[in-house]
């Protein structure tokens, strides 16, 4: 009997204890979704009769693309007298870069798109060259885009360039656009061997007799009309 009277407490109160269906269910909170920002970049060519190569966009945290008065890199070299991008975009400082597929005509326009997990600390750089040229180029250079609200959008116009890198002969077999089909980089530097503005073509008509080039192929400032709108 004594041993009866122990058990039954004993039992009412492990049932107890495990059924008391009042407490809440425990919740665990989801994974957070990750946020992603996202920028779109329209170039428009407003040249007459200068196509422009395959629009490259990066964004970076540190460094340029260029600087007036100093030697273009290797990079900007191969982009500035052939028009291929892919040195300048397969740089270390580059986190995410987009390209065209093909030139851009004059007057025509191309939309790239760039996505980031933030944009903090952000810049933002175009580049492309001015085919009809011996070593043109033109585009943006570490823009400071790390504050943009999204729905915000930027408007730029840019100008030429001249990477330094190639002598403006503008003679057969030496620029790589349809004026002339000619070659594209080549690693012999000229003397000059410095970035600065472009001093534009001279050409046929105006009396370089030697040029593969006409005043169709002149430009005036700016190049390029560039929007940068924030999407999310």
């Amino acid at each position: 009997m004594k041993l009866s009277k122990l058990i039954i407490p004993l039992t009412c109160l492990t049932l107890v204890a495990c059924g008391d269906d009042d407490d809440p269910p425990m919740t665990v909170d989801p994974t957070p979704t990750p946020t992603e920002a996202m920028i779109k970049i329209t170039a428009t060519n407003l040249t007459y009769a200068q196509p422009l190569s395959p629009i490259g966009v990066a964004l970076h945290k540190e460094g340029q693309f260029w600087q007036l008065g100093e030697s273009a890199s290797d990079a900007l070299e191969v982009l500035a007298e052939g028009g291929d991008n892919s040195e300048l975009l397969g740089l270390d400082v580059v986190q995410t870069k987009a390209s065209t597929d093909a030139p851009l005509a004059p007057g025509a326009k191309a939309e790239l798109m760039l996505s980031q997990e933030t944009l903090t600390d952000q810049k933002l750089s175009v580049i492309t060259m001015m085919v009809n040229t011996n070593d043109g180029f033109t585009g943006l250079n570490a823009l400071d885009v790390s504050s943009m609200a999204v729905g915000e959008e930027m408007r730029f116009v840019t100008y030429a360039y001249d990477a330094g890198t190639e002598a403006n002969t503008e003679a057969s077999g030496t620029i790589p656009g349809p004026a002339d089909g000619g070659e594209g980089f080549n690693a012999q530097r000229e003397t000059i061997n410095k970035v600065a503005m472009h001093p534009g073509v001279v050409g046929q008509d105006d009396g370089l007799s030697s040029s593969v080039l006409s005043s169709d192929h002149k430009f005036d400032n700016p190049l390029m009309a560039i929007t940068i709108t924030r999407m999310k």
